[in-house]
């Protein structure tokens, strides 16, 4: 019986092992679960009461908090979100009107870092800037000591936001809008604060490929050897905001950040599809070529709610190699049991796209 069960395990297991990633899977044919505004903290309740006095169905969808970045890495997810708001001449954001809002506050930026020039991070401006990393310069090198501790890590992808819209109440901060100077500016804070060689560039994929999309279609990602240890960045914008980073960059030559761009453009490689029941049909079409493309098990709080994982499921279906949640852990903020995991529990795993048991 013993030798039975001998032959059986030993005809089993490689059939498992070859369906796990292997250090030889491009990073294309990975399927990873992360967090939507990563850095986020919970706006006070004092100040979130008054709002939601005001606007209640506006304020339960920023209503949940994240741990810290670290804390996220610790756990396995491997795709984060920080938004920044460019702050040239520093102290634009150092006093949020919410401050005066609400009196009774915890007190805010003690340290002066909102005085000092440099890219923010925070979600709303004036409301929602309560962040576990105030500038992106602090959340840079979080990233580089967390990753110089785990060296062996997986790859991680960093989306970004460039925020620059202003709110529609007036006296709220006008935040300054993203040029390419001011993505110039950008691309030197990561560089100065994690290093090049904790990145995957767009040059790095499109290697000798005339454009990056033609490296993309032929499948010229990193394999997960060579991606281990490093930071993929992805500037989660759209036309025109996302042009002002390619000019003078064709093909993203020079640049660090990938960006969302619509395939058949030289820049493609990153797509943003985020309505994975809808999209599901064009998201696996797009990853079988050889994009990667993000999307989200959740958004507004309204899964989590319900415990509806219908988005989630749709998401891991669909081949999207980068899916996005806000609840990795259940929420504090009401009761629910929606938690977004892959089934064994974990948050990295082969792309079923992929998967030799499809």
């Amino acid at each position: 019986m013993k030798n039975l069960l001998s032959i059986f395990l030993i005809t089993l297991l490689p059939g498992i092992a070859n369906d796990a990633p292997g250090d030889n899977t491009p990073i294309n044919h990975l399927q990873i679960i992360g967090s939507h505004n990563s850095y986020k903290r919970a706006i006070d309740p004092k100040l979130f009461k008054l709002l939601q006095k005001a606007d209640s169905i506006s304020m339960s969808k920023i209503d949940y908090e994240h741990i810290s970045l670290s804390e996220q890495l610790g756990l396995g997810l491997r795709n984060l979100e920080i938004d920044v708001y460019a702050d040239t001449a520093g102290g634009k954001y150092a006093h949020p009107k919410g401050l005066d809002m609400a009196p009774g506050q915890p007190a805010y930026d003690t340290e002066g870092l909102m005085n000092k020039p440099g890219f923010k991070v925070f979600h709303i401006q004036d409301i929602d800037y309560r962040t576990n990393c105030a500038t992106f310069a602090l959340c840079l090198q979080e990233l580089k000591k967390w990753s110089e501790a785990h060296p062996n890590h997986s790859p991680v992808f960093i989306t970004m936001n460039a925020k620059d819209e202003p709110m529609k109440r007036p006296g709220f901060t006008i935040p300054d809008k993203f040029t390419p100077a001011i993505y110039d500016k950008l691309d030197k804070e990561i560089l100065d604060n994690l290093g090049p060689k904790h990145l995957i560039t767009p040059d790095d994929v499109r290697g000798k490929y005339q454009t990056l999309e033609q490296a993309v279609l032929k499948n010229n990602w990193p394999t997960l050897k060579q991606a281990r240890g490093r930071f993929i960045f992805l500037l989660d914008e759209t036309a025109p905001k996302n042009l002002e980073y390619v000019k003078g960059h064709p093909s993203l030559k020079g640049r660090v950040l990938f960006i969302n761009a619509e395939p058949g453009m030289p820049e493609a490689a990153i797509c943003v599809l985020n309505n994975a029941k809808k999209q599901l049909s064009e998201i696996t079409s797009l990853v079988k070529k050889g994009y990667i493309v993000r999307t989200r098990a959740d958004s507004d709080t309204e899964e989590a709610r319900t415990n509806d994982k219908s988005s989630f499921e749709a998401a891991m279906r669909s081949g999207a190699q980068l899916i996005s949640t806000d609840y990795y852990k259940k929420s504090t903020h009401f009761k629910s049991d929606y938690v977004v995991s892959f089934p064994d529990g974990g948050y990295f795993r082969m792309d079923p796209v992929f998967s030799k048991k499809n």
